[in-house]
């Protein structure tokens, strides 16, 4: 298996050429959407590249869960509820809630799309 630290040259490799930016943009706490660029249609090439440069499969929504801040359970009033962060938790382990969790604004959702929550998602997957 490789090491995180493989695993995140890998990643960075991928999101540089995913979305066009400079291998020095690419750090472990950059945001996809805020740091990186990133746009919706970006999430489905940025899975199909990690699916074949890591050599695995990612079932739709579990890297990048959707439609969680249109379920009205879990957003109320500009934010996520106490339920929708604990939903949060169960569907993204490989992100830090507790940071998102600290200021749950709807707005913020995307901040929880970092680089490291990919690493992480990518090491628990090879791992098994």
């Amino acid at each position: 298996m490789p090491t995180r630290d493989e695993i995140f040259e890998k990643v960075k490799t991928t999101l540089v050429d995913a979305l066009g930016v400079d291998d020095d943009e690419v750090t472990p706490e950059a945001s996809l959407t805020g740091d990186l660029g990133a746009e919706s249609i970006d999430f489905l090439d940025i899975i199909f590249r990690l699916e074949k440069n890591f050599s695995i499969k990612v079932p739709r929504g579990e890297l990048f869960p959707e439609n969680l801040a249109g379920d009205a359970t879990f957003v109320a009033d500009g934010k996520v509820t106490e339920k929708g962060i604990q939903e949060l938790r169960v569907r993204m382990p490989h992100a830090n809630v507790d940071k998102f969790a600290a200021d749950p604004k709807v707005e913020n959702l995307n901040d929880l799309f970092t680089v490291n929550m990919i690493v992480n998602y990518i090491e628990k997957k090879l791992a098994g």
